[in-house]
């Protein structure tokens, strides 16, 4: 299987057509269809489903268009780094992490070598805990925020000197919004919205004292900000994370913390052993002189 390959294949399942893909990749039709015939060959098993107007993938087909983006990702982020010269300060720095304030650290540590360092370039991926370990240890992401509860054993970390304090988004008309805090049994009966991290076994599971499926949960989300919009129409309470979604002014929303309170630390992992480029090194080097 060759890059070559999967970049083709990129481009069928994105156009949903091999002749417009081979338009796109610049190549006749029939060496197109040759080149996915041949790749389902050496793979042994079915990719497409090809109908009558476009063509859709089997379930084996959606498992190597995920691994083919992460697999080309990863090379072109290799390449970059490979191709830089020694003596010439720049690259691309990729963190990822949960919605958090924590990344005014990180934006800081950048604007602190900006003026030295103007050619180095920052990636911000967002998504949850398990999304971005999963990111990290394929070297997808040099960097990882984690929000606690986590297991960090595995990498080299520093633990940052923040907390994030959660609490109940909610409309500034909602009868809940009177209240100073909020209290387990103030949500027992409410609809829910909660992110797919504090579903299970997690600190939230445990502060509410019910287990998920004791809750009226109506919807899940794995960004507040879209979460915020399902509160704005009035589905429900969102349980999450203060400081990210914006309640002054003529906000129609407010955040009310837990009571009992509940607050979760912060950290910033990277991969044992792992050999940095220089402009990431310097990265790192900024942010622990900041973190003292």
């Amino acid at each position: 299987m060759e890059l070559r390959e999967l970049k083709y294949f990129l481009a069928v399942t994105k156009e949903q057509s091999i002749s417009k893909a081979a338009k796109a990749l610049y190549i006749t039709q029939p060496n197109l269809s040759r080149q996915m015939q041949n790749l389902e060959k050496e793979i042994g098993k079915q990719l497409f489903i090809r109908g009558a107007k476009k063509i859709t993938l089997t379930e084996t087909g959606q498992l190597l268009r995920k691994r083919a983006e992460e697999i080309l990702e990863l090379y072109n982020k290799t390449e970059t780094e490979l191709n830089t010269p020694i003596t010439d300060i720049s690259g691309d720095i990729y963190i990822g992490g949960g919605e958090s304030h924590a990344l005014k650290l990180i934006a800081k540590s950048a604007h602190d070598i900006q003026n030295n360092y103007p050619n180095i370039k920052y990636h911000i991926f967002s998504g949850d805990s398990t999304t971005i370990a999963e990111k990290l240890d394929k070297g997808l992401i040099d960097f990882g925020i984690f929000i606690e509860p986590f297991d960090l054993s595995k990498y080299n970390y520093l633990c940052l000197p923040l907390h994030d304090t959660w609490g109940v988004l909610m409309r500034k008309d909602s009868p809940l919004a009177e209240k100073q805090y909020i209290t387990p049994e103030d949500l027992w009966n409410q609809p829910l919205i909660c992110s797919l991290q504090s579903l299970g076994k997690t600190i939230i599971t445990d502060w509410l004292l019910k287990t998920s499926d004791e809750l009226n949960i109506v919807a899940t989300y794995n960004l507040i900000y879209n979460a915020s919009i399902l509160v704005e129409q009035g589905l429900g309470y969102a349980i999450g994370l203060d400081k990210i979604i914006n309640t002054s002014g003529n906000s129609n929303l407010c955040f009310k913390p837990l009571q009992p309170k509940l607050i979760s630390q912060l950290a910033i992992a990277w991969k044992k052993y792992q050999v940095f480029p220089k402009c990431i090194q310097i990265f790192l080097n900024q942010l622990k002189e900041n973190l003292k």
